[in-house]
């Protein structure tokens, strides 16, 4: 019986797993923290993949130390869309005083219990494995496929993308852009994540008239006018104007998609997800217990759902909070330019959600995960930001699937490899 080429793929990736078990270990077994961010060798391990498939590829990097590896193929059934597979070979750093809090060596690569070890296979060596390993079988049966599709593994996610996707998007959208972009972050094989909330990061500096700790009636002191500010800021946002797409509201009012939302991402989540969050991350004033002090400076986190710019919360902010304070206080804000991004969003509705969670329900009914049972995950607005955000700034409609962010044996599952 001749098999169509899908089941071919399909069947070659399941004989090759033992194979794309040990690319992922070697990959693990080589270092990338970013920062410092070189990840020169880490590219290596790629490029020699790509090498031995007779797969040809470029090296872009704007930054020494951090290469970007890129490729491209045309299908051989005529035009069609282009599909961007991307994933980051940089991973987090491992603290020098954190060394003795792991089990074994943080770049081992170990198989344990069916589970790899080492830092940075969750994000994101598993998944960038699993797209080069992807990208590897689809350029082997191009002739088969219509449109086209180019591989971007670039070097700097962890910091902000600056010299990776980003760089890339504004050499060339259309090659390293494309119509669709799919990433492999670390998100559950249960959901397909379609936007990401924006941040806006700042250090306000509050001064006010200081005083002896026993004369509050000459000043209640720059740390008590701080909170009472930080109030004023976190009741505004609880009311500040929000313009949702309806679309969006429809999704995250299903019940299944509220339970998801809060099953991977914790209680509650569900409930803050479309709305606008205040952290205060650090708060310092004073220089002595018995003194009024004069000044306060604290650094806010605010999340912003799709819908809600940063301009909406600075002219609330700078606009009407401030003002209040003069002339008792004073409050300078410098915003965090490089930390503040715009929320991104694509459609949940898009053709791309369909094909993914119809692909996973049919793979993983002959191929259960270790819950059992098929997988049809649905489309949930992400908390955290990725590589996602470059591409729907630039009009790309961009979509995350990939293996559970937690310790778990989805790392060796056919959700990952197939």
């Amino acid at each position: 019986m001749i098999m169509d080429p899908k089941t071919q793929m399909l069947q070659a990736l399941d004989t090759t797993k033992d194979s794309q078990i040990t690319f992922l270990q070697t990959f693990v077994r080589t270092p990338s923290p970013n920062p410092p961010g070189q990840t020169t060798a880490a590219a290596g391990i790629l490029t020699s993949f790509l090498i031995n498939k007779n797969i040809p590829f470029d090296i872009i990097e704007p930054q020494a130390g951090q290469p970007n590896i890129v490729s491209e193929f045309q299908g051989g059934l005529g035009p069609g869309p282009r599909v961007v597979l991307n994933g980051h070979i940089d991973v987090f750093p491992v603290a020098a005083d954190s060394q003795d809090n792991w089990d074994r060596d943080p770049w081992s690569g170990d198989i344990v219990d069916d589970r790899i070890h080492g830092r940075g296979v969750v994000d994101m060596k598993s998944g960038t494995a699993s797209l080069v390993i992807a990208y590897a079988h689809l350029y082997q049966n191009r002739q088969h496929l219509k449109g086209s599709v180019s591989l971007c593994a670039v070097s700097d996610e962890e910091t902000g993308g600056q010299w990776g996707t980003k760089y890339l998007i504004q050499q060339d959208v259309q090659k390293w852009g494309g119509d669709v972009m799919l990433s492999t972050e670390p998100v559950g094989c249960n959901s397909i994540r379609f936007s990401e909330k924006g941040t806006l990061r700042m250090t306000c500096t509050l001064h006010t008239r200081g005083a002896h700790g026993a004369y509050l009636n000459l000043s209640k002191g720059a740390i008590r006018t701080a909170t009472e500010f930080i109030a004023e800021v976190i009741e505004a946002m609880e009311g500040i104007q929000v313009d949702v797409p309806q679309e969006l509201v429809d999704q995250v009012a299903k019940p299944e998609v509220r339970d998801l939302i809060d099953e991977i991402m914790g209680a509650g989540t569900s409930d803050i997800i479309l709305k606008p969050t205040v952290n205060v991350g650090t708060i310092k004033g004073g220089v002595k217990v018995n003194m009024i002090p004069d000044t306060c400076i604290f650094e806010l986190d605010i999340r912003m759902p799709v819908g809600l710019l940063k301009e909406q919360v600075l002219d609330l902010i700078q606009g009407e909070i401030v003002p209040r304070y003069v002339p008792d206080a004073t409050i300078e804000i410098d915003v965090h330019q490089a930390a503040s991004n715009p929320y991104s969003y694509s459609s949940p509705n898009h053709p791309m959600v369909g094909l993914l969670a119809e692909n996973t329900q049919s793979l993983t009914a002959h191929h259960p995960l270790e819950n059992g049972g098929a997988v049809r995950p649905l489309a949930i607005p992400s908390m955290g930001a990725t590589d996602c955000k470059h591409y729907r700034y630039a009009g790309v409609p961009a979509f995350v699937y990939g293996c559970s962010p937690a310790t778990s044996k989805y790392f060796l599952q056919p959700c990952k490899f197939g």
